[in-house]
C-alpha cells in the first residue's frame, strides 16, 4: 500500500517539477512571484473543492453541487458580514451552512435512493437558485476588512492564511481517511457497498457524513474567495466542480469508487493550476488550454488503468512462482 501511494505521489511531484522546468525555460517570467502567487491562489480554491469531492468519489458517488454550495455560502456569509456580524461567527455559520447543504445531498442519496449524479445535479440548480433569490441577483459588496485580512491576509510575509487552511484541511482529511473508522467505511462502501452494509456498517450515515464533508470543503473555498475579492456574486462557482473532479482524477481517485488519496488530490490541484498558469504565460490561446487540460486528465486516468494492469500481472506472476499450496502429484 505504501509503495502504491509513494508511486502515485512521486509521479505527480515529478510531473509538477518537469512542468515548471519546461514553462520557465520557455518563459522565465513563469517563476516570477506574481505567477507563483497566482498558482497558489488557484490551488487553494480548487484544492479545497477537490479534497471535499474526493470523499464522495471514493464512495463511488459524485457531487455536482459544490459550485452552487460555494455560491450560497458566499452570499449568505457576505450578507451577514455586511450587516455587522462578528467575522468568527460568520465563518462558523458558513462552515455549518456548507455542512448542512452537504447533509441534504446525502439524505437525497440515501433516504430517497437517488443516484448521486441525479441528486446533486438537482441540488446544483436548486442551490444556485437560492443564491440568486437571497440576493435578488445583486452582488454582496463592501465586505469588512477584518474578515478579509482573517482569511486572505498573510500569517507571515508571503505565507497566506488561505494556504495554511488548505494544508490543514488536507491533513485532517488524510487522517480521517487513513486512521479513523469513518475513513475505513468510506473506502469499504466504494469497494463493495452491499458487503459493507451486510457487515453491520451504517452505510447511510457514512454517506451523509461524506457529503457533509464535501460541503465543508466548498464552504471554506467560498469564504476564502469572498475574502480575496471583497464581494460575493450569486453566479460565482459555476464550472468549479469540473476542475475539482479533474484534480481528484489526476490524483488517482477512481470514479468507480474505492480509490483515493488526499495528498495526491492536493498534488493534482497543484499540477492543474501550474498547467493553467503556464499556458497563459506562454501565450497559448484559451481554446487550446481546454484541450490541454482535458488531455492531462485523460493521460492521468489512463496511467491508473495501466498501473492496475501491471499490478494484476504482478499478482498472477507472484501466485505462479510462489504457490500457496504445493501442486498435486498425479497417481
Amino acid at each position: 500500500m505504501k509503495a502504491k501511494l509513494f508511486s502515485r505521489e512521486a509521479s505527480l511531484i515529478f510531473a509538477i517539477i518537469l512542468m515548471v522546468i519546461i514553462f520557465s525555460a520557455i518563459e522565465p517570467v513563469y517563476l516570477s512571484s506574481g505567477n507563483l502567487l497566482d498558482i497558489f491562489d488557484q490551488t487553494v480554491i480548487n484544492g479545497l473543492l477537490a479534497i471535499g469531492i474526493t470523499y464522495a468519489i471514493i464512495t463511488g458517488g459524485i457531487d455536482l453541487s459544490i459550485g452552487s454550495i460555494f455560491a450560497v455560502v458566499i452570499v449568505i456569509t457576505g450578507d451577514l458580514l455586511v450587516r455587522g456580524v462578528n467575522p468568527v461567527l460568520a465563518i462558523t455559520v458558513g462552515v455549518v451552512l456548507g455542512f448542512v447543504l452537504g447533509v441534504v445531498n446525502g439524505l437525497l442519496i440515501t433516504k430517497f435512493k437517488l443516484q448521486p449524479f441525479i441528486a446533486t445535479l438537482g441540488t446544483m440548480s436548486a442551490y444556485r437558485g437560492i443564491a440568486y433569490i437571497y440576493t435578488g441577483g445583486w452582488p454582496v459588496l463592501d465586505i469588512p476588512d477584518n474578515f478579509r485580512s482573517m482569511l486572505a491576509g498573510d500569517v507571515v510575509k508571503d505565507v497566506p492564511v488561505s494556504v495554511l487552511i488548505l494544508i490543514a484541511f488536507t491533513i485532517v482529511s488524510h487522517i480521517i481517511l487513513k486512521y479513523t473508522k469513518l475513513g475505513t467505511y468510506i473506502f469499504a462502501i466504494g469497494g463493495n457497498e452491499e458487503a459493507t452494509r451486510l457487515s453491520g456498517v451504517n452505510v447511510d450515515r457514512t454517506k451523509i457524513l461524506t457529503y457533509a464533508l464535501c460541503g465543508v470543503g466548498a464552504a471554506l473555498a467560498g469564504m476564502i474567495l469572498l475574502a480575496r475579492l471583497g464581494s460575493g456574486e450569486p453566479a460565482t462557482g459555476q464550472g468549479y466542480e469540473l476542475n475539482a473532479i479533474a484534480a481528484a482524477a489526476i490524483g488517482g481517485a477512481s470514479l468507480a469508487g474505492g480509490k483515493g488519496n488526499m495528498i495526491a488530490t492536493l498534488l493534482g490541484a497543484i499540477l492543474l493550476s501550474a498547467l493553467k498558469v503556464g499556458l497563459v504565460v506562454v501565450g497559448v490561446d484559451s481554446f487550446w488550454q481546454y484541450i490541454a487540460t482535458g488531455a492531462i486528465i485523460v493521460v492521468a486516468a489512463y496511467s491508473e488503468v495501466i498501473q492496475d494492469k501491471f499490478k494484476k500481472l504482478r499478482a498472477v506472476k507472484n501466485k505462479n512462482t510462489n504457490p500457496k499450496y504445493p501442486k498435486s502429484v498425479g497417481m
